[in-house]
């Protein structure tokens, strides 16, 4: 039975559940998104830390020419470094810091008036399209698959 769970853990079956709970939308100019990481586990399992961060997927063009990047836009460690143990269940606040990017076309559109609605004429062109995520993922001990959990997130 040993065996079968050491495989069982290091694949994750049984192991920590990770359910990510943040706003649907956010200020670009807050800076700061406030969230929870709620742990639930089916086997104690130790915790070493926790990385959340907030990205951008940035894609441009159409078709075969379609193209998405990846923009890192806040990464907090939170030390964990406890046992959680069969049937617990374990909340972590955190608040994330963040600052967005901008593309050319996004720079142009700011400024308004002439320039803006080149901008907005260029994001259209290379069919510019920005979508955002937070990521929070658990690093647990004797897991080769740390469990994680995605939230898209709307910036306003």
């Amino acid at each position: 039975m040993g065996f079968l769970q050491t495989i069982k853990n290091k694949l994750g079956i049984g192991g920590v559940s990770v359910a990510l709970s943040v706003p649907g939308q956010v200020s670009r100019e807050a800076g700061t998104v406030q969230g929870r990481i709620t742990l639930t586990t089916k086997s104690d399992q130790d915790i070493v830390d926790f990385t959340v961060k907030m990205y951008e997927e940035f894609t441009t063009g159409r078709g075969e020419e379609k193209k998405t990047k990846e923009y890192v836009l806040g990464e907090i460690k939170i030390p964990g470094g406890f046992t959680i143990k069969t049937g617990e269940t374990k909340v972590i606040n955190f608040t994330l810091p963040f600052k967005t990017l901008n593309s050319n076309n996004d720079d142009l559109k700011q400024m308004g008036g002439a320039m803006g609605a080149i901008g907005k004429m260029g994001s259209f062109a290379n069919n510019e399209k920005s979508e955002y995520f937070i990521q929070a993922t658990a690093d647990v001990k004797s897991a080769a698959l740390d469990p994680d959990d995605k939230k898209d997130i709307k910036l306003v």
